[in-house]
């Protein structure tokens, strides 16, 4: 019923087709969504929001609102890039579009 073409599922029924796009796009949206509230979190939350509160901890010496502010977002945010590479591997894996196939 399907065949694998140059790494993409093509199926003959196209409703099946349109759930697979809609169910793959829902899953995207919903990562970027959960990773820009972790970015928002640390960017704005951490580093002006919560600052005050945070800087009644020290890290290194420095107050733990003002590393977020100037160092620690930027680590989070790596560490963001690399999640996100991560998921959207595993879900083009699991809807067909797989670009690790060695053809």
């Amino acid at each position: 019923m399907s065949k694998i073409i140059q790494n993409y599922l093509i199926l003959d029924d196209p409703y099946y087709t349109i759930h697979i796009m809609k169910s793959y796009w829902k899953t995207n949206l919903r990562y970027l969504l959960i990773l820009l509230i972790i970015w928002f979190l640390v960017s704005f939350g951490a580093g002006i929001l919560f600052r005050e509160s945070l800087d009644t901890i020290r890290i290194g010496g420095f107050k733990l609102g003002f590393w977020f502010a100037q160092q620690g977002s930027i680590y989070v945010f790596v560490i963001l890039i690399f999640v996100y590479i991560k998921l959207m591997n595993t879900l083009d894996k699991k809807h067909g579009y797989n670009e690790d196939t060695n053809d």
